[in-house]
């Protein structure tokens, strides 16, 4: 799987230092098996419909959208909370 960062989640990147190797570590797990158990990989709705979120840590998420089947634009890393209200 190719993941492509868009700028936004690139800037939350910066924003929230503390998560940089753990959102590196989740993001290589997920480009070896999305499916991995620890990812929690799991199709959203509302607003966010046509997007997938996975787990970064207890309650940070990245949210991307697939793009084919060889693609992953990962768009944002928030909390939970600020994600989905």
């Amino acid at each position: 799987m190719r993941v492509v960062l868009h700028k936004k989640f690139e800037k939350k990147l910066k924003k929230y230092p503390f998560l940089k190797d753990q959102a590196r570590e989740r993001i290589i797990l997920f480009a070896a098996d999305i499916n991995y158990p620890i990812l929690n990989n799991h199709a959203l709705v509302g607003r966010w419909i046509g997007y997938r979120s996975i787990n970064i840590t207890g309650d940070y998420r990245a949210v991307y959208r697939l793009d084919g089947e060889n693609v992953a634009y990962f768009v944002d890393l928030d909390t939970h909370s600020n994600l989905y209200r």
